[in-house]
């Protein structure tokens, strides 16, 4: 009778193969596999290791013979496997991804797993395969905007230039509108939270309205301005901007970061401006609100306060805004800009290469 290989290890060894049988974070079956040759060095014969494990025997032998000859590089990677490979999958499955990427069906936008099956003759579970083997997600799409500005380069500069690097004795604000934000109530109470479901609210709704909020953001310390008006002219922004005047210190200049709405460019904004010289616009790039750090906290306004929110009419929204903007104030935090203008470009023209061969290739179709 054939008798087993006896293992013997050493401390460093056995360690190793004690954190792998036990890690959570490796695959089962190297784990099995550690455990099988740290119960081999106990001096178990591969029958009991294969009872106490709940193995076969020959399973148990294999990997004891794999550790002996190969170490522990010999539980960890599997040897490659023989036979032909699957030349007409490959084939197959090349023209799965080209397709998915580079043609779209005669009545539709995208491809699904089984009007591109249908097309090439196989089955969903393939394309299923392919598709999630080269990560393409035909069903998803994320939208995009890059700038158009021919002044992109000298706004983009400027803007962080004062965000990495703000003026002394002087403030700069990050400002904006949020324009029609509805007061929207449910047509019925929602079901609260519980263990094992989660908050409901009705899918219909009652518009009762809408408000206009303006607000700026102290970068370095994060104290709010903000109010709300029922529109969102010049008139409204030149009130607004009284408003930031009265509630900042008189002796400091103030930088406000602003995007190119005609509100903000109206000439009685600029004969405004040239009543309060201690007031500076800074204008992002067209299409660039990421820019503008008014619109982070936008997103947290409408996640925390409005979205989930009931309001029976306009002035219960603008008081839920108010309250929250006074809540903000009482810890006020601001949002650190970290991005550099030469990493930013980088990802812009990187983008812009890509639009470009992508019109390219649709000239040549």
């Amino acid at each position: 009778m054939r008798k087993a290989i006896e293992i013997a290890l050493t401390e460093e060894q056995a360690r190793e193969l004690g954190r792998l049988a036990k890690s959570k974070l490796v695959e089962v079956r190297i784990a099995e596999r550690a455990r099988i040759v740290l119960l081999a060095a106990e001096g178990l014969e591969n029958i009991e290791i294969g009872e106490r494990l709940g193995i076969d025997r020959r399973t148990a032998g294999r990997w004891r013979d794999r550790y002996a000859e190969k170490g522990l590089d010999g539980i960890v990677k599997d040897l490659p496997r023989g036979g032909r490979k699957p030349t007409a999958r490959d084939k197959l499955a090349a023209e799965i991804i080209r397709k998915t990427t580079q043609e779209t069906p005669k009545n539709a936008t995208h491809w699904s797993t089984r009007t591109l099956a249908e097309e090439l003759g196989t089955n969903h579970a393939m394309v299923q395969r392919v598709w999630k083997a080269a990560g393409l997600k035909p069903h998803r799409v994320k939208t995009f905007k890059l700038s158009n500005d021919p002044h992109f380069i000298e706004k983009l500069v400027d803007v962080v230039g004062l965000y990495l690097n703000p003026p002394e004795h002087a403030l700069v604000l990050c400002a904006d509108e949020k324009s029609q934000i509805q007061a929207l109530d449910r047509t019925q109470p929602g079901l609260p939270l519980k263990k094992g479901r989660c908050g409901t609210m009705t899918h219909d709704y009652k518009r009762h309205g809408t408000t206009t909020l303006f607000a700026a953001i102290e970068l370095a310390e994060g104290r709010l301005i903000g109010t709300c008006m029922k529109r969102h002219r010049h008139q409204e922004w030149i009130k607004f901007l009284n408003l930031v005047h009265r509630q900042t210190p008189k002796d400091l200049d103030v930088h406000m970061i602003v995007d190119n709405y005609g509100a903000h460019k109206h000439e009685k904004v600029k004969a405004w401006l040239k009543k309060h010289p201690r007031f500076h616009m800074h204008f992002i790039p067209t299409s660039s609100s990421w820019l503008n750090l008014i619109e982070r906290w936008f997103r947290d306004l409408t996640d925390k306060r409005i979205r989930r929110g009931a309001f029976t009419g306009v002035p219960e929204l603008t008081e839920a805004i108010m309250s929250y903007i006074e809540s903000h104030n009482e810890n006020p935090k601001s949002f650190a800009w970290t991005a550099k203008v030469d990493d930013i470009m980088a990802k812009v023209e990187s983008a812009r290469a890509v639009l470009l061969n992508t019109k390219q290739s649709e000239t040549l179709h």
